[in-house]
């Protein structure tokens, strides 16, 4: 069996990382299009590495949460492929080995021209999680978030449509679905599986058949989707 989960804001927050809402467009205080979209980083680059600098230090006090744990220990009896709007590494510490971000990784950066050049922060930054104006990378140009600002393509979407496309299960995690392109990868998904919706509220997405809510938070919801979903897959073994 095959579980494919896309995960958004809600399950991270859980853990204590802010996010932002499209309601007021603030994120930590701040214009989102300040901070989070490729027009923010050109007018006031500083304001934006300071931003995503002190985002990385407030990241290394939090840690995974119940739900995080729950995805990580469900690999041992099933595939599963997380792919992610949100840019920590939650996913990771938990134990989750395949995961896809498609909003990029808060830990990383990269080149400002060339997008083949990602490194780790730590492999350039004295405190692991500071750069700043004037530090570069090899080919000279300034370094910069390894984040998938508003404005920009999001590279990994494709990739993360596939996986969609071959699930055998799907799992939206507290997500509002209304940031695209990734709200649109529902509609890679076969319309015979089942989909799972945790979220303390559900959004609209009647339209989806085979369509199975827990309004719960992540970490009381997830553990009580996968019990769901693996007493579904036994029985189906062994009515085989």
């Amino acid at each position: 069996m095959k579980l494919v989960v896309l995960t958004g804001a809600g399950i991270s927050a859980e853990s204590g990382i802010q996010t932002f809402r499209d309601a007021d467009g603030l994120w930590e205080g701040f214009d989102v299009m300040q901070v989070a979209s490729i027009q923010g980083w050109h007018k006031d680059p500083a304001l934006v590495l300071d931003f995503y600098n002190q985002r990385r230090k407030q990241a290394q006090d939090v840690a995974p949460n119940a739900a995080h744990f729950a995805l990580a220990e469900f690999e041992k009896q099933a595939e599963v492929v997380i792919i992610t709007q949100n840019v920590d590494d939650l996913h990771e510490r938990a134990g989750s080995t395949k995961v896809i971000h498609l909003h990029g990784e808060l830990n990383k950066i990269k080149s400002s021209k060339n997008d083949n050049y990602v490194v780790d922060i730590a492999e350039v930054s004295t405190n692991g999680w500071a750069i700043e104006i004037g530090d570069l990378c090899p080919d000279g140009h300034q370094l910069r978030p390894h984040i998938v600002w508003f404005g920009e393509l999001v590279p990994m979407i494709e990739i993360a449509a596939q996986e969609v496309d071959s699930a055998d299960v799907l799992m939206i995690i507290g997500t509002s679905l209304q940031v695209y392109p990734a709200a649109g990868l529902l509609d890679y998904a076969n319309a015979n599986i089942p989909k799972y919706v945790v979220d303390k509220k559900i959004p609209e997405i009647n339209e989806y058949p085979n369509l199975i809510t827990i309004e719960a938070s992540a970490s009381i919801g997830v553990p009580e989707a996968l019990l769901q979903i693996n007493e579904k897959n036994e029985m189906n073994a062994g009515t085989r």
